[in-house]
């Protein structure tokens, strides 16, 4: 390894785990050859050298399953680039399922695996067992194997990483804490370390379990958390003749391969042991902590039953290591929003082999380009608010995500640990309504109001959910009279200046250049096109807008405008706590609110995306005319601190009328019934206005380019290739839940990207993209679709419109 460190580097790797070793070979090979790695001890001593390392290429997304697929493959090839082995071996992985729940839940995954190309097969139990002779399919109702599945040798792995980025001219340092990151006016400008210091515009946190620590040296939050880790190595076992694909028993909360002869057995229990970093010694390296055989018991209980052979195996050995973990279970990837130039990928989630070859090219795109190259916003650090980074919220939330990490994906599971991080000015009212929460970004958000006689923890489930008769009642007050919803959560930025008219232009698409008065619904968007966010902007003043985004985007929303602030004069400053926001919605809210002021609400007096100040009883309120449901409506923004005035004040006057809370499941079907698109889900960086049909958002007047108008005006003139449609499900006791392939005859063209019973239609709704395959728009929705629910089509019609338009003349009253 080198000696003597760099005064400069182009960009400084800290970390010489997997997820570091990978991000080195990538900056060198993309051409940043003075890059400089920085480890605490030596290479893979953290957790890298006692992974597993599976190799499963399936994930949620198609961007993060290409990220592993790319894993996959090179860590085949590198062998042939470095003459160093990395121990890839690809023999599958074989899923199996011990009851209907979960069988539904890994077809579900291969329809997945179908749709983004991976071979995937459902056997039955005996052909599991000749897959796996040692296996006990006794309780198996059904299986997935999944042939292009394998594992790699992580010390190996790393040394042939090393070595190509070595060749390339990068430097390694080990033995090289990093004890400081040097930042001025927001942006990174090098790091120090005992051996001296390096100049850097370019700082990547590849730290590991000591990530959180490392952002801590530059003022950034890096939301991880240890927790124990147990596998049981066992010495040979006759009838393990040759390497056989990577078992998972999920039911029983195992992954059991072969190794070395033996078997390898590991678990993600139900019941897991966070770690305190304070309980490992500073030169914390190449160990392991103490054996919990007590702890493993239960596992191993499980283990015996699925691999009897176990009974007479011998132990080798119980590893016991530490892994970082994360609130979502998913890992970080990004520039930090606090410091510009400092970028994160850590907080693997005990997957950090698999993911690190790609996640390391990935991280390397977005290095170099200040910008991921394609939709990462699932493991985006930005996800995640601050507060979500403090050490007594990780201890109480991580472990029951590891705890979560082989459950069946229910719709409807909320965490039950490190609630009320986030109380909404509204929370004890409506807990006293009967509300159950869900929570988003921390904030606690009604989901629904069952009855007093309704289950508020029902069992979860594929079909019909327990919630289905609240969500219809508030979904029938929205549609035939008024309900009330509580958006307090909505994300909110305020952008002032002299130059904040010109800054907005140039990052939105619609025309915000309106009078003061006005309300845009808009998008910004990337330089591919891409819809980086949606949002609502309200001009205050010539020189001041509010925007209102979704509730998990303002850290998001925030970084994307301050990167492009350049020399222009304005700030933007999140306000997201001091406002309160009720919408109500339906039939009935202009005779609700007609009650309690005397402002003209007439479609003529108050126009659709218009706002006003105005008093209902005696709370001041700015008052916007518009509705995430398509029926009349008005969303109310108070300071938080008159909220519960507010809303009383509105339950008061709209008894008679049958006012009713609603809650986000509800506001889920009503904006699917209606066709709005919801940021995320349906539009993304990956999607573009043409695509999305909202082309009808794009102002006219262009004197002031927008970021990502040239794609704009190309697919103007050449069309797009795919476009997003509603389709209907004929049969009702048909239940998507979004990410569903959809088929055109036979072939699949599409992904559903949301999914929700219509009450209003009594049936399943459900949106999402096709393909056009050389087709117009409306000659595509005349063809005959399906949606592929756990490998099973459902017939389905399609439109280019949604299916319900509730939108007329009580709209304009």
């Amino acid at each position: 390894m080198s000696k003597d460190l760099p005064s400069e580097a182009s960009v400084v790797v800290i970390g010489g785990g997997a997820m570091g070793c990978s991000t080195l070979y990538h900056l060198t090979e993309r051409g940043v050859r003075d890059a400089v790695l920085l480890e605490r001890n030596k290479l893979t001593s953290g957790t890298t050298w006692h992974s597993a390392a599976q190799v499963r290429q399936l994930r949620s997304s198609r961007n993060l399953t290409e990220m592993i697929r790319y894993s996959a493959n090179l860590y085949a090839r590198l062998e042939q680039e470095t003459g160093q082995s990395t121990g890839w071996i690809r023999k599958g992985s074989l899923s199996i399922a011990t009851n209907a729940d979960r069988f539904t839940h890994i077809k579900r995954q291969a329809s997945l695996s179908r749709l983004f190309g991976l071979e995937a097969h459902v056997v039955g139990p005996e052909e599991a067992k000749a897959l796996w002779p040692l296996l006990n399919v006794s309780d198996v109702v059904g299986a997935v194997y999944a042939p292009g599945d394998g594992r790699v040798n992580p010390s190996d792995l790393c040394l042939a990483l090393v070595k190509g980025a070595k060749s390339r001219g990068a430097q390694i340092f080990e033995d090289c804490p990093v004890t400081g990151i040097e930042v001025q006016d927001g942006r990174a400008r090098g790091v120090t370390t005992p051996l001296g210091s390096i100049r850097s515009d370019k700082v990547v946190n590849c730290a590991g379990l000591w990530g959180r620590a490392v952002g801590k040296l530059a003022g950034v939050s890096v939301p991880l958390y240890a927790c124990e880790h147990f596998y049981l190595l066992s010495k040979p076992i006759e009838g393990i003749d040759d390497h056989l694909p990577t078992l998972s028993d999920h039911d029983g909360h195992l992954y059991i391969r072969d190794e070395v002869g033996g078997l390898l057995v590991g678990c993600f229990e139900p019941d897991p042991k966070p770690l305190p970093l304070t309980r490992l010694r500073d030169d914390f390296a190449f160990e392991l902590l103490d054996e919990d055989w007590d702890h493993f018991e239960p596992m191993m209980h499980y283990a015996l039953h699925r691999i009897p052979a176990l009974e007479t195996a011998e132990a080798k050995l119980l590893l016991n290591g530490p892994e970082s973990f994360t609130p979502d279970g998913a890992f970080l990837l990004g520039e930090a929003p606090e410091v510009t130039g400092f970028f994160v990928g850590c907080g693997m989630n005990s997957m950090g082999l698999a993911s690190a070859g790609g996640a390391g090219r990935t991280l390397v795109d977005w290095v170099i380009n200040d910008a991921p190259s394609a939709d990462m916003w699932p493991v985006d650090i930005r996800r995640f608010a601050p507060c979500q980074s403090n050490e007594v919220y990780l201890e109480a939330r991580i472990p029951e995500e590891l705890a979560l990490h082989y459950a069946i994906h229910y719709p409807g599971r909320e965490p039950r640990t490190a609630r009320k991080l986030r109380n909404g000015p509204l929370y004890e009212r409506l807990q006293k309504k009967g509300a159950c929460f869900g929570v988003r970004f921390g904030f606690e958000r009604a989901n629904y109001f069952p009855n007093s006689d309704e289950p508020r923890d029902p069992p979860l489930t594929f079909g019909k959910p327990a919630w289905f008769d609240a969500v219809a009642r508030e979904c029938h007050a929205a549609r035939n009279g008024v309900a009330v919803f509580d958006q307090s959560s909505f994300g909110k930025l305020l952008i002032e200046g002299p130059d904040a008219e010109v800054v907005i232009l140039t990052l939105c698409a619609g025309n915000i250049a309106k009078p003061p008065g006005n309300v845009v619904y808009t998008h910004m968007l990337n330089e591919r096109g891409g819809i980086e966010t949606d949002f609502t902007v309200f001009r205050l003043a010539p020189d001041r807008y509010q925007i209102i985004t979704g509730t998990a985007q303002p850290v998001r929303d925030a970084h994307w405008i301050r990167t492009h602030l350049g020399d222009h004069r304005a700030t933007v400053n999140d306000n997201t706590e001091d406002l309160a926001v009720l919408s109500v919605m339906g039939p009935n809210a202009h005779t609700l609110l007609s009650r309690l002021t005397d402002t003209d609400l007439s479609l003529a007096g108050f126009p659709l995306f218009s706002f006003r100040q105005l008093r209902l009883g005696s709370v001041l309120v700015r008052a916007a005319r518009l509705s995430y449901i398509g029926e009349l409506g008005w969303e109310l923004y108070t300071p938080a601190t008159d909220a519960g005035r507010l809303y009383d004040t509105l339950l008061e006057s709209g008894t008679d009328l049958g006012l009713t809370d609603a809650g986000a499941f509800a506001l889920t079907s009503l904006r699917i019934e209606k066709g709005f698109r919801s940021w995320g889900h349906d539009v993304t960086p990956d999607d573009t206005l043409l695509e999305a049909g909202l082309a009808f958002t794009v102002r006219k007047d262009t004197s002031i380019p927008f970021v990502g108008q040239a794609t704009v005006e190309a697919q103007r003139t050449a069309g797009v290739k795919r476009r997003f449609m509603f389709f209907m499900l004929r049969d009702p006791d048909v239940w998507p839940l979004g990410g569903e392939p959809i088929l055109r005859g036979d072939q699949i063209v599409g992904q559903v990207t949301s999914a929700a019973y219509g009450h209003a239609l009594g049936c399943s709704l459900a949106m999402g993209y096709v393909t056009l395959d050389g087709m117009s728009a409306a000659q595509a929705a005349e063809q005959d679709y399906a949606i592929e629910i756990a490998l099973e089509p459902h017939t389905a019609s399609a439109r280019l419109k949604p299916f319900f338009d509730p939108s007329g003349e009580r709209m304009r009253r």
